[in-house]
């Protein structure tokens, strides 16, 4: 595979990375510790299409490539995971209706979704159910021209900020996929605060009661909401957390070499000191492999390859693994001046244990790596001898 970025790809980076220096470096430490980001930057998000990067350009989107669109995360990554989980959620939303929307759906919602006048958010974790999600405790009951939805769904990323959400319910015991309006009668969102990391991602706890759905936002008949609709989202919030994730162990490289460089112990910079360079080697070293793993399995989703659902698991579970462990490091190279609250570092170790948590956890990830690689390992070493 050739893995050298087109002109358009460097573009798209360029541009992000412009971005995130301007607008996202110098108040990420603010809008973590108020758990808030203003909505000023949704608005700049949507004025650069960066909230439609996927979604076809017929519908206002900007039709970005995989490849591209990894690039923008990693960007917006390095600078605050909240942001860009944004782009997740967003993007998984977005495709889902591209996917699986009537054309009265793509029609109406994804000009909205792709111009960041309206954000999406998706919902699928509950209160008793987090990586056993297919086997939903909310539930949706046709009544007439609608369907009843009753539940609780919690932990929603951008939950309190979204206008519409993609919901999962059971529908006589199938699993099915909503498009639910957060205006809808009988839902209530209340703010989650006080987590560890991505704290300003303005986490929701979503409560329906009798909650009114038109049959027109099913997205999947019954049977067909998680297998179909909602492992096609994940794949893809997967694959923009494992190329956030790159953007952590960049990030931490940034802070962790500037400081080795100035900081002098024992009469000679911490560079120079043999394990102080382990450290950094391995950073140096995790960020190419974790960055090469995600543009395989980009370039593998850019093909419609049937092998990308592996890569991208391999991708999440390297990347986010590697960026806890160069956060941790970094930390650990600054000292108790990493453990200040104003530290950068130190919040790029608590985002990067949400990483390892979030799409999919990373023993969900080794489960799937280790299923998917023995199948086709087997079927190519059939007539070997143990």
């Amino acid at each position: 595979m050739n893995f050298e970025l087109t002109k358009e790809q460097k573009k798209w980076a360029e541009q992000a990375s412009d971005f995130t220096n301007q607008y996202i470096i110098p108040d990420a430490h603010h809008w973590d510790q108020n758990e808030m980001i203003p909505d000023t930057i949704f608005s700049l998000l949507g004025k650069l299409g960066y909230l439609g990067a996927l979604i076809p350009s017929k519908y206002g989107g900007l039709e970005m490539d995989i490849i591209s669109f990894g690039l923008l995360n990693e960007e917006i990554g390095r600078g605050c995971s909240s942001t860009r989980s944004l782009l997740t959620v967003q993007t998984m939303v977005g495709l889902a209706i591209v996917k699986w929307g009537s054309q009265e759906l793509r029609d109406y919602w994804l000009p909205l979704l792709a111009s960041g006048e309206v954000l999406g958010s998706f919902a699928l974790t509950e209160p008793e159910l987090g990586s056993d999600a297919a086997k939903h405790q909310t539930t949706a009951t046709k009544k007439s021209e609608h369907y009843l939805l009753n539940g609780v769904k919690t932990y929603i990323t951008f939950g309190t900020k979204a206008d519409l959400f993609l919901i999962f319910a059971s529908v006589d015991n199938k699993s099915t996929a909503f498009l639910v309006p957060a205006n809808t009668p009988n839902l209530t969102i209340e703010s989650i605060n006080g987590m560890l990391g991505c704290r300003a991602a303005s986490l929701a706890k979503l409560t329906f009661i009798d909650c009114p759905i038109h049959r027109e936002n099913m997205l999947a008949r019954p049977g067909f909401g998680f297998s179909h609709v909602g492992n096609i989202a994940l794949n893809n919030g997967r694959l923009t957390v494992a190329w956030g994730c790159v953007g952590i162990l960049r990030a931490c490289l940034d802070s962790a070499m500037a400081y080795a460089h100035k900081r002098e112990q024992f009469g000679k910079q911490l560079k120079e000191h043999q394990l102080i360079q382990e450290m950094l080697t391995n950073m140096i070293t995790h960020y190419r492999a974790a960055k090469l793993l995600c543009l395989e399995a980009s370039h593998l989703a850019n093909k419609h390859n049937h092998q990308s659902i592996g890569a991208i698991s391999t991708a999440k579970y390297f990347a986010s693994t590697a960026a806890l462990r160069a956060a941790s490091d970094a930390v650990q190279i600054l000292g108790a001046n990493g453990c200040r609250s104003t530290a950068t570092v130190q919040r790029f170790f608590r985002d990067a244990k949400i990483m390892e948590i979030i799409e999919g956890s990373t023993q969900i990830q080794q489960q799937l790596i280790f299923n998917l690689t023995a199948k086709e390992y087997l079927k190519k070493r059939q007539n070997i001898e143990v």
